[in-house]
């Protein structure tokens, strides 16, 4: 029954992708064109004074460029400081503190044009974590390479940076996705941008999980497919693979809540034995100032405890919309303000409201040999809102207030609900 039903929803996604891809292709004329480079001839032609470096400063970042446009060095960085609050809650549900959520460095440089290193370590919550390290050649639109570690092309609201996603934390359904791996994907853009593809192979992570190193020899096919027409997507992504763990390297997961707190692992001596399954329809919807994005999540695997076995699926969704109340267009990516902040102008920003709903269901046939219910749950459902005032292009100021209640999770019936305020500000370039 399994297989029938994700077979539906694979020949009807494909069905819509196709159709999509049709439409899109005869849109081509509004796409955007793709930055141009300066040539050598155009550089030499245009005198001696046209010869040299050029640097500069702007939204992309700091730039650093050479004459004849072949090489380019890009500099770039965000930080992400909150105030956490959950009231109304053991201290065992979460602390209430500030923390330095991310603070990132982004250093890109391009070589012969075709060319990009993109490095990326994050020093936020104390520690240094290596986040992006992968080298990327991509001649034509159609087909781009890339090598290294960086985001698996699987959860539509993972693959949206952290700077543009509309709440502090990303929804329950990235719990069952990858956050980085190593490996090599292709990837690119076809029918003018109306459609486009990743395909590639990896290490492989648990769901959740940000790897480096493989210990085992299996690894990972991922791939995902998406349309889009106007301010419409529509996409299917998934994976396939074996994952092998010990009693002292699960290659098992543990979920979090919105608030970052976990709330289901596996028992002790719990391993990854098997086939690694995961299939991630998902859309979006930008139409004016408000703006609709939803995804479905299964991840499934097979799993083993002393001398049980058995497959279990863990299932995931979320609906999250917003509104720009002061009529900037809404986008998946980074919304400028129509009127940055300045005060001397009487400019005062953008004004987003944003709301979602969204439920994670760990498989029940986990509990309670593999999973113990008196400290997992075996669902949670969480619902929030949320204020963003936009100052300036990524430069943010945002108040969230999420409440997940649980099935399970204590030694005695229901975990207590998380009643989760945060307040975060964002500062980016």
């Amino acid at each position: 029954m399994y297989g029938v039903r994700w077979s539906v929803v694979l020949v009807t996604t494909g069905v819509g992708l196709a159709g999509m891809a049709r439409l899109g292709a005869a849109q081509q004329d509004t796409a955007a064109a793709p930055d141009s480079q300066p040539s050598v001839a155009q550089d030499s032609a245009a005198g001696p004074a046209k010869q040299q470096t050029r640097a500069g400063a702007g939204k992309e970042g700091v730039v650093i460029k050479s004459a004849d446009g072949m090489y380019q060095l890009r500099l770039r960085g965000y930080i992400q400081a909150d105030g956490r609050f959950f009231p109304g809650g053991a201290a065992v549900l979460g602390t209430s503190n500030f923390l330095l959520r991310r603070a990132r460095a982004v250093t890109e440089f391009t070589g012969w044009k075709y060319f990009t290193l993109r490095f990326t370590p994050d020093f936020g919550q104390g520690r240094v974590v290596l986040f992006d390290a992968y080298l990327d050649f991509r001649p034509v639109p159609q087909l781009g390479l890339r090598a290294g570690k960086a985001k698996p092309p699987i959860g539509l609201e993972r693959l949206q940076s952290a700077v543009d996603i509309r709440f502090v934390e990303r929804g329950l359904p990235t719990n069952l996705v990858p956050n980085r791996d190593v490996g090599f994907q292709a990837f690119g853009d076809l029918a003018g941008g109306a459609l486009s593809y990743a395909v590639g192979v990896f290490n492989g992570v648990p769901d959740f999980g940000n790897g480096d190193l493989d210990a085992t020899n299996d690894k990972d096919f991922e791939a995902r497919l998406f349309a889009r027409v106007g301010g419409a997507g529509l996409g299917i992504a998934g994976s396939t693979g074996s994952e092998h763990g010990t009693v002292s390297a699960a290659a098992l997961p543990v979920y979090v809540t919105p608030g970052q707190q976990p709330m289901f692992r596996y028992r002790d001596s719990t391993v990854a034995n098997g086939r690694r399954i995961r299939v991630a329809p998902q859309a979006y919807w930008y139409a004016g100032p408000v703006g609709v994005l939803g995804e479905y999540v299964a991840s499934e695997q097979d799993i083993t405890r002393t001398t049980s076995s058995r497959r279990v699926t863990s299932r995931a969704w979320q609906v999250a919309a917003s509104w720009f109340v002061t009529g900037e267009k809404a986008a998946f990516a980074t919304v400028a303000p129509r009127r940055p902040f300045d005060p001397q102008k009487k400019n005062w920003g953008a004004l987003e409201i944003a709301a979602r709903y969204g439920e994670l269901h760990p498989d029940e046939n986990a509990f309670p040999t593999f999973a113990a219910a008196g400290s997992s749950v075996t669902s949670a459902k969480a619902w929030g809102g949320g204020i963003i005032w936009h100052l300036a292009p990524a430069v943010r100021f945002a108040v969230n207030y999420e409440r997940t209640q649980f099935t399970n999770g204590a030694p005695t019936g229901d975990r207590q609900p998380e009643n989760f305020l945060v307040v975060r500000v964002q500062q980016a370039f």
